[in-house]
């Protein structure tokens, strides 16, 4: 996960980010990163 106030580099196609990472855009409210979080613990189990 990247939380970044720079989503337009962090989606540029030529990002080493990797294609499935979430990006969170700053602002963003709490509960979009508590969300988040938990989506992805939810996968790693």
């Amino acid at each position: 996960m990247f939380i970044t106030g720079f989503a337009a580099v962090a989606l540029n196609p030529d990002s080493k980010a990797p294609k499935n990472a979430k990006i969170l855009s700053k602002p963003f409210h709490l509960r979009e990163l508590v969300d988040e979080v938990g989506k992805i613990l939810e996968d790693a189990a």
